[in-house]
């Protein structure tokens, strides 16, 4: 499809960091793309938890399988769109780099334990191990990725730390939109981890498709898909239900967001940064139902007494590695000893404590149990 006048233009990039000279035989999203690929921090996504711990089933859902379902349905739709697909395939490849270990019990116990000193927010940590923590070009630090990259990482931030965040955080300042690509990333994220934890949470027994079949937006794929496949097994059914329902996400996006691009006819992309509102959108109807999905699965699944208490172990398990290291940072790897040692000559306790929560984050989870282990059981030697 060709390319629509308000996507992004590789030829047209805001740029990078650090200047470089163009890239041979692809273009600059592309470029970022292979770098995310090629990155430690997206092979560790491997290891790292979506809801259900890694340890607890294979088929279960990982950080990395995430980003890839995410990438895959929002390429579909950036195609069918007009945007540019290597750009939106970059920002969701990417989008999870900075993810904790444990997934969000982690993320939470982190932000706990760094509470008075600057706070943890994944997101942020995500363009942290892009911009500064990945370490592996002689001519720069982090990846360098182009400012449309980056920005579609940045998907929130406070103004506080925005103003420390120069171009990339402007628009938490000044109150301007990001790009099409960046806006198509955030929602194909919702779209399928909503439908990947409907998939899991059945696999592991926490809700059922009858009990689902109450929320509005399940209900019709669930009827459709008992009426033309009677005889299906309860995995077909289980399937068959979810296809259907990121179909029906991806076409009711799709026709939501051209509705508004064909009312607001942006001439270009800094045309669509300038929008009041997003132009990639749900319709009303749809937000809403999917709304209700998002509290039946909170309520259902991740508040489950089964995900709960895992959980709370893994909070405890993050909380008690920090405060560990905190105190004591000659127990850090070397390497992390000498960003400990240069955070605290720059920034005192908070550099050391930062330090910290950057090693912490980088963790697989089966590492920081290591870790863990390796710290508070004597029989443990490392």
């Amino acid at each position: 499809m060709q390319r629509a006048r308000w996507a992004a233009d590789p030829e047209r990039s805001r740029g990078r960091r650090c200047n470089e000279p163009a890239p041979s035989g692809r273009s600059e999203y592309q470029r970022d793309r292979d770098r995310i690929v090629h990155s430690g921090a997206f092979r560790r996504l491997e290891y790292k938890t979506q809801v259900f711990l890694n340890h607890e089933g294979d088929w279960f859902r990982t950080r990395l399988t995430h980003s890839l379902e995410v990438a895959q349905i929002a390429r579909s739709l950036a195609r069918s769109l007009g945007l540019d697909e290597d750009l939106v395939e970059a920002i969701c490849l990417a989008h999870d780099l900075g993810h904790t270990p444990f997934g969000h019990a982690g993320q939470d116990a982190l932000n706990t334990c760094m509470r008075d000193l600057g706070g943890f927010e994944h997101n942020l940590q995500s363009l942290r191990v892009v911009d500064e923590l990945e370490d592996k070009y002689a001519d720069f630090r982090g990846l360098n990725l182009t400012f449309e990259t980056r920005e579609g990482i940045l998907k929130h931030c406070s103004p506080a730390r925005a103003r420390g965040l120069g171009d990339v955080g402007a628009r938490f300042l000044d109150g301007t939109q990001p790009g099409m690509e960046a806006q198509l990333a955030n929602l194909a994220d919702e779209i399928a981890y909503n439908n990947h934890d409907i998939d899991d949470g059945i696999r592991a027994g926490l809700i059922t498709l009858d009990e689902l079949e109450a929320l509005p937006l399940v209900a019709g794929p669930l009827a459709a898909v008992r009426r033309d496949h009677p005889g299906a097994t309860p995995r077909q059914r289980r399937h068959e239900v979810i296809r259907r329902l990121i179909t029906l996400l991806v076409d009711d996006l799709r026709a939501a967001t051209e509705a508004r691009l064909a009312e607001a006819q942006p001439a270009d992309a800094d045309a669509v940064r300038a929008q009041p509102r997003p132009m990639v959108a749900f319709s009303d109807t749809l937000r809403a139902q999917a709304t209700e999905l998002k509290q039946f699965l909170h309520k259902r699944v991740y508040r489950h007494h089964r995900v709960y208490r895992m959980n709370r172990k893994a909070q405890r398990v993050i909380r008690e590695v920090f405060e560990a290291l905190v105190a004591d940072p000659m127990l850090l790897p070397p390497e992390h000893q000498a960003l400990a040692a240069a955070g605290r000559e720059r920034h005192g306790e908070a550099g050391v404590a930062r330090a910290v929560a950057d090693y912490i984050a980088g963790m697989t989870d089966r590492y920081a149990l290591h870790v863990h282990g390796g710290l508070f059981n004597p029989r443990q030697v490392d």
